[in-house]
């Protein structure tokens, strides 16, 4: 896939980041917005609106990379006793009404004239045919409900943009502060070699592919 442009949301963190540096080390240009350096707020779609509303691309590719596994000091729950009505908006805000928000305000900016990949990293544990070990309740539905929207919208957006490419992407568990606390004894990978495996699947997808769940390997995840 030739890229010559790409919008990188979410690009303060640690996969964004590395995302927006390796697509810039390939050459593309990248406009690369965050909360911490642009005040861009996914969560709130005044801010959304007006962040990219200023933009007039057209980008080849947009990569959601927001998102968070604790939010206001609420851990992931190990039993469904641990829920609060708190924390479960507060995922569901971050992770799933987020992207959706970009997506509303971002699909103007896909050309139609071409290939072009809205993709937005979404987690296994959002997946609720490979749930076999329970917990991590209000993280597993928000990602859940982010991966119907992404089913959804591609639908959609393949009556406007026949050649676009709309898919949730697992980029696996990459040593940010993010996963720090949770990791365990799960094999890590640094960010920046997470951006190169996640830019390589998005490299090698189709159109006839658009609205599915892929993992940093380019495996389909189940939903």
């Amino acid at each position: 896939m030739s890229l010559e442009t790409a919008l990188v949301i979410g690009a303060s963190g640690g996969i964004g980041k590395a995302l927006a540096a390796a697509l810039t080390a390939r050459g593309v240009a990248v406009t690369a917005l965050s909360r911490s350096s642009d005040g861009l707020d996914v969560t709130d779609e005044a801010s959304v609106q007006s962040a990219l509303g200023r933009l007039e691309g057209p980008y080849d590719l947009i990569v959601v990379a927001t998102g968070a596994l604790e939010v206001d000091g609420h851990a992931p729950e190990k039993a469904f006793k641990q829920l609060s009505a708190k924390g479960l908006m507060d995922q569901y805000v971050v992770n799933a009404v987020g992207p959706s928000l970009v997506m509303k305000h971002a699909a103007r900016l896909l050309p139609r004239d071409r290939r072009a990949v809205f993709a937005a990293l979404s987690a296994r544990v959002g997946s609720i045919g490979d749930n076999r070990r329970g917990g991590w309740y209000a993280y597993r539905m928000a990602k859940a409900a982010l991966n119907q929207f992404l089913h959804g919208a591609a639908i959609e957006l393949a009556r406007t943009h026949r050649k676009a490419i709309c898919v949730a992407l697992h980029p696996g568990t990459v040593a940010t502060s993010l996963t720090a606390k949770y990791a365990g004894n799960h094999p890590t990978v640094p960010p920046e070699v997470a951006a190169q495996n996640l830019l390589g699947v998005i490299a090698g997808l189709t159109p006839a592919e658009t609205g599915l769940f892929f993992d940093w390997r380019g495996q389909r995840v189940e939903w």
